[in-house]
């Protein structure tokens, strides 16, 4: 479902019951279109995220973490200049479209009382959030800057005054007149969605496909079921999200028209964390870790190129033992050999005297010719280990790549800075700028608890591997990973774990792994005692001995239950 204008409905309310006359102490832009507000209301923090996102636009609030960047943005700082300190007086929807005011006061230097509204629109790829001064209604600034070339209706610039998105002419369905609403659902030639979204304001096409579901259910009571239907919104409603085969909903109470598995929530906001959760989460480390994807894959391609071509060489070396034939042959028959020759036949003894005509340089004598085959011989039998040798250190980068790859693909924006250092320490990134840089939190390894109660840890990169497998982990508890595949190290802090723990543990190895998607994935589970890393070894990379082999299928239901 889209956020309309009946779900934006909702949620005003809900901000408004939670955060009425809070004060705000906090603001940041963690994200380039994603502002949030920590209110303090009611003796609580709480984190309002206000999203201008092309695809995500949305206003709730959020339990899920984020980092700063270590600049702020120009417009937190006008926020900040402008609203650190001020008390939240009122949340206003504009009739049933999907532009919100937030109303602040504050006092300025001079002690005088401060009106600023904080405009959230909501409107897909034009979403955005405008700053703005309610005396004289010019804009002090907006997240997304437009100008008039961009948008010849208006401008969102500091300093213009602010116009409003253009006037829906549509009735807004929670104040139609009965007499109007009656009239246009008995002219409808066919009562579907797409005709009340024509003549209803704020219907997104899930709402206006259940409404008009409920109205045909019940042809002859249209303005009860209207009625009813509006109640229920107002009373009744229940955050719900239902799964289906295609895609997940949202919506503001459970939809008769999708048919899928529903799952309810206390509040509108904890059902957008569980629907946007996964979503934004990776856009966001898209966003982020964008630079380091392209790397990655750029480095993964070089040295899946030079596998190629060190095997070709390989290849090459098998022609090895012709060329010391060759030069045996001519040093053996040397008297036979004629002076400025392009070629000559002479008998194989190494394959019953059959004739075998060698290649000659014309330019050299024969016995230079026959020293010139040995040389080949011995360069080639030379770069046998070499080749090999490199060989076998490209498919440990190409390992190590693959790893990383997998590892920013279940990545949390909050991992993203973790396996940039780890990437910087290994080489593969240069170091930033000499602009002092706020250190990073170190991340902590994902901490899940088993159906019995038992506490299984997963790395969720390189860096958190080593450190769980080689210094957290005690040497008897049982260490697990998908067979033969990149993934995370996963711990469980047991040493004689259930069967059913074990199982829900290789779940987890094989969900946190590369074959994520797969209908059965092996993973190997063997005591910390057994597990080693070579030396020079690059993150992340072990080696183990005495392992048993679980089959499993990855569970992203069961992951969710098991987080603590």
């Amino acid at each position: 479902m889209s956020f309309d204008g009946v779900f934006t409905h909702k949620m005003v309310a809900e901000l408004s019951d939670t955060l009425a006359s809070g004060r705000i102490s906090k603001i940041h832009q963690p994200y380039e279109n994603e502002i949030i507000l920590v209110i303090r209301s009611k003796g609580k923090n709480h984190k309002l995220l206000l999203s201008a996102h092309p695809s995500y636009a949305r206003i709730q609030l959020t339990e899920i973490a984020y980092t700063n960047p270590d600049t702020p943005p120009n417009f937190v700082m006008m926020l900040r200049k402008f609203l650190e300190g001020a008390i939240l007086e009122e949340i206003l929807q504009i009739e049933n479209d999907r532009v919100v005011h937030f109303h602040f006061t504050k006092r300025d230097e001079l002690g005088d009382l401060q009106n600023i509204v904080l405009v959230v629109e909501l409107m897909g790829r034009h979403s955005t959030i405008v700053l703005l001064n309610k005396e004289n209604n010019k804009i002090l600034d907006a997240i997304k800057h437009v100008g008039s070339s961009q948008n010849s209706y208006r401008s969102l610039l500091p300093g213009v005054t602010y116009l409003e998105p253009p006037h829906q002419e549509q009735l807004n369905p929670f104040h139609a007149g009965k007499e109007k609403v009656f009239a246009l659902l008995s002219q409808a030639d066919d009562l579907n969605g797409k005709y009340l979204q024509a003549h209803f304001q704020g219907l997104g096409k899930d709402t206006a496909d259940e409404l008009a579901f409920r109205l045909n259910e019940r042809q002859n009571e249209k303005m009860q079921v209207w009625d009813a239907f509006w109640t229920e919104i107002h009373t009744k409603a229940v955050p719900t999200l239902t799964e289906t085969a295609k895609k997940d909903y949202f919506t503001p109470l459970s939809f008769r028209s999708l048919a899928g598995k529903e799952r309810y929530f206390d509040s509108f906001s904890q059902l957008l964390d569980a629907f946007y959760g996964g979503k934004a989460e990776k856009d966001r480390v898209k966003q982020q870790g964008g630079e380091l994807i392209r790397k990655i894959e750029n480095e993964l391609k070089r040295n899946q190129s030079k596998v190629v071509k060190l095997k070709q060489t390989l290849a090459d070396t098998e022609l090895a033992e012709n060329f010391r034939r060759d030069g045996e042959l001519l040093t053996t028959f040397m008297a036979q050999v004629p002076k400025g020759a392009n070629a000559v036949e002479l008998p194989n003894y190494y394959d019953e005297d059959r004739p075998l005509t060698i290649k000659l340089n014309p330019a050299l004598t024969p016995n230079q010719n026959a020293q010139k085959y040995f040389q080949k011989y011995q360069k080639l039998k030379n770069a046998v280990k070499v080749v090999k040798t490199q060989i076998e250190q490209a498919n440990q980068e190409i390992n190590y790549l693959e790893s990383v790859l997998s590892q920013l693909e279940i990545a949390g924006p909050m991992d993203i800075e973790t396996i940039r250092e780890e990437l910087l320490a290994q080489g593969y990134v240069k170091k930033r700028s000499a602009k002092k840089q706020k250190q990073a939190k170190k991340s902590q390894p994902d901490e899940f608890q088993s159906t019995d109660g038992t506490l299984i840890l997963v790395g969720r990169n390189n860096l958190q591997n080593d450190q769980l497998t080689l210094k957290t982990a005690k040497k008897t508890d049982i260490w697990l990973h998908a067979k033969d595949i990149p993934g995370s190290h996963v711990i469980i802090k047991d040493n004689e774990p259930s069967e059913e723990t074990l199982l829900e543990a290789a779940k987890l190895a094989a969900y946190y792994s590369k074959y994520r998607m797969s209908a059965q994935v092996p993973v190997d589970y063997v005591q910390v005692k057994h597990v080693h890393k070579p030396n020079g070894a690059k993150p992340g990379y072990v080696i183990y001995e005495k392992q048993k082999t679980l089959f499993v299928t990855p569970d992203e239901a069961l992951v969710q239950e098991l987080k603590k």
